[in-house]
């Protein structure tokens, strides 16, 4: 079924055209804030003893990996494991650290930690002998950081959802059909969401130039605009670091 042309707002019409871009602006630039800061950040070892120092340990536990099969916008879950030699904490403002911290240092779970033992000569103090170490481990709850993450996740979704209704209840899109804004805008970061709601809202009497985007022309915009998206996210973590971007 093909779209019919959408005719002219009115005033009334046009003002919210032109209100709902904003809205779903400034929704996702405070979920990029949230990710951004909840986004789990990789530094070596000498920063947990440094944080354990300081007592900027909430929660800590081991962990072997990520698991990035949760919702869309929200950060990568790690995997956690006894077994691991990925350490993860949460830190009083908010963000996740982790850094790689070999098996076999004294502490071995919260409920039996076992003996703290000196390191030998040429040996390295494992930072989880930390008696600081230990109640981190032992400690329960959600976390400052759990809490934004999940609020990023949450409003993620409700990002989502309401494009997706309005994509589909709303009047006829102009610069493509629905298919096509349908793949753009599983662009990641949401871009193609602030991509439609650019150009079909707050610009949506603009006159089109060149033919009407199809669902395949949406698709192959897809493909193409992800890898795009992920070479610049790599390009910017190297240039920026780990902190700035991470993941990158």
């Amino acid at each position: 079924m093909i779209d019919a042309p959408r005719p002219r707002p009115a005033d009334g019409a046009r003002l919210r055209h032109r209100a709902l871009p904003l809205a779903v602006l400034g929704c996702w630039l405070v979920w990029a804030a949230l990710a951004w800061w909840t986004a789990p950040r990789s530094v070596d070892a000498v920063d947990l003893e440094r944080d354990l120092a300081a007592g900027r340990v909430v929660t800590l536990a081991r962990a072997d990996g990520w698991d990035d099969s949760g919702p869309w916008g929200r950060p990568p879950e790690p995997r956690f494991t006894q077994s691991g030699s990925t350490v993860v904490w949460a830190r009083p403002d908010g963000q996740f650290r982790y850094a790689y911290v070999p098996r076999g240092g004294p502490v071995e779970d919260a409920a039996d930690p076992g003996p703290v033992t000196e390191p030998g000569p040429g040996e390295e103090a494992d930072p989880l002998a930390d008696p600081r170490a230990r109640a981190a481990v032992a400690r329960s709850g959600d976390s400052l950081a759990d809490t934004l993450a999940d609020a990023a996740g949450l409003l993620a979704l409700t990002i989502g959802v309401g494009w997706l209704l309005m994509l589909v209840a709303g009047p006829p899109p102009v610069a493509g059909t629905r298919w096509y804004w349908f793949w753009i805008g599983l662009l990641p970061y949401a871009l193609g969401v602030l991509a439609w709601a650019w150009r079909e809202r707050w610009r949506a009497e603009a006159p089109l130039t060149g033919t009407r985007g199809s669902g395949w022309r949406g698709f192959g915009g897809l493909i193409v605009g992800g890898i795009v998206v992920s070479l610049a996210v790599a390009v910017l973590g190297l240039l920026l670091g780990g902190y700035v971007v991470p993941g990158g």
